[in-house]
């Protein structure tokens, strides 16, 4: 009888505390959205995920400001090529983004006749 009773008492306190966290949570996302926290932070977070300098992009490559884009080309290739065979597909994707940041910088628009 009293292993019983303590088993609903466990069931109805998690219970009561689960509704209560459930609440708490919404309460914090209402606040969060009335004070505009909620869309700053999910921007920073999109900002930051994406954007990569072209100091960067070089650092990464190893190229200096006045490398040209054959040479990028082929520091891009080599370490794209080195990392596809026994090397990380991060540092990979990080080679890639590199050479597509820098690219709009060396490549000129095609202008139409």
């Amino acid at each position: 009888m009293a292993g019983r009773l303590l088993a609903n008492l466990i069931v109805m306190g998690g219970t009561v505390v689960g509704r209560a966290m459930l609440q708490a949570y919404r309460q914090a996302i209402v606040n969060a959205n009335k004070t505009g926290a909620a869309q700053e932070a999910i921007t920073g977070i999109r900002r930051a995920s994406k954007a990569m300098t072209e100091q960067e992009a070089r650092q990464i490559l190893g190229i200096s400001e006045q490398s040209t884009w054959e040479e990028i080309v082929q520091k891009y290739d080599t370490m794209f090529e080195r990392n596809a065979k026994n090397g990380s597909f991060y540092v990979q994707s990080k080679v890639h983004r590199a050479k597509e940041c820098l690219e709009p910088l060396y490549k000129k628009p095609d202008v139409p006749n």
